[in-house]
């Protein structure tokens, strides 16, 4: 099982970036997926979650700013996030929880400038 994220970037204080992770229709079996982020010199925090009934979670610091869904369609787990501010920098990964098992993505790189 693989995971693929996609979608980080640069973008300007205010702005938006829409990320994904992908994986395969087999693997879009899970019980969690999520978002989580590690900024330079600080700890991987979590950032939003989904389960497999859409239950969501997210992180105090991106709510209202930030949106988790699932595209069943495209076997993808998008993160929406608006309105990001320089703290939101950081390396992203996605995050897959199934059975015993968790599975990682590699990470994409969003630097927000202010």
């Amino acid at each position: 099982v693989q995971l693929q994220a996609s979608g980080g970037g640069l973008v300007q204080a205010g702005g938006s970036l829409r990320l994904s992770c992908a994986t395969s229709r087999s693997a879009f079996n899970f019980n969690v997926m999520g978002w989580y982020r590690q900024a330079p010199g600080k700890q991987r925090e979590l950032v939003a979650t989904i389960s497999n009934t859409g239950t969501t979670n997210y992180a105090d610091s991106v709510k209202g700013r930030f949106t988790i869904s699932r595209d069943n369609a495209k076997n993808t787990i998008n993160l929406q996030m608006n309105s990001l501010k320089p703290e939101d920098t950081a390396v992203y990964y996605c995050k897959r929880i199934y059975g015993g098992n968790i599975i990682w993505g590699q990470g994409t790189l969003v630097t927000v400038s202010s």
